[in-house]
């Protein structure tokens, strides 16, 4: 009975830690309906296959991501609707909060559009790579951990995807200044 409470402690503490920055994630994949759904079925499939995770292969927030992931994979259609609706209106939702400046705002809405349409033209895959790179700073060991595919899969996938994106972009790359703080 101590051990199940202790258990129980611990896994609120990674709830605090890691649920926001996944519930941001999630939403600006399937959108705010959703998100508190997925959220909260991460971290029921989380608890349940505790016992499975071993921290000798990583860090816990990977693994989140990765269920996570898989749960996100079951609603494919409703996110590249997200993103084509996106592309339509270039209104983000979960971005589109007021604390950005008005300035960053104006800038970001300028490619908006066509970085949605982008997105929902990638496969499963190379999004769920571009994203977790871009979004969540993720290294490719990271990514490599959460998705369960060898790093090598996960560089050739962020190429693909990038080259694609930055075709739409007209030769930018979204990804490129994000991941040079991530190195730096």
């Amino acid at each position: 009975m101590l051990q199940d409470r202790d258990a129980s402690r611990g896994f609120a503490a990674l709830y605090d830690r890691h649920a926001p920055d996944l519930h941001r994630y999630v939403a600006r994949r399937l959108g705010l309906g959703l998100a508190d759904d997925v959220v909260a079925e991460t971290f029921l499939v989380a608890y349940h296959r505790r016992q499975r995770f071993d921290p000798a292969r990583g860090e816990v927030r990977p693994w989140l991501y990765g269920i996570a992931g898989n749960l996100i994979s079951q609603h494919r259609r409703l996110e590249v609707t997200q993103y084509r609706a996106l592309a339509r209106t270039s209104v983000d939702p979960v971005v589109a909060d007021g604390h950005d400046s008005t300035d960053d705002r104006v800038a970001a809405t300028a490619v908006t559009r066509q970085l949605a349409a982008a997105l929902a033209h990638l496969s499963k895959g190379d999004r769920d790579v571009l994203l977790l790179i871009a979004w969540e700073c993720f290294s490719y060991e990271e990514v490599a951990q959460a998705l369960e595919i060898p790093v090598g899969t996960v560089r050739s996938r962020l190429h693909r995807a990038r080259k694609k994106v930055q075709k739409a972009l007209g030769g930018v790359d979204p990804t490129a200044v994000r991941e040079e703080f991530a190195d730096g």
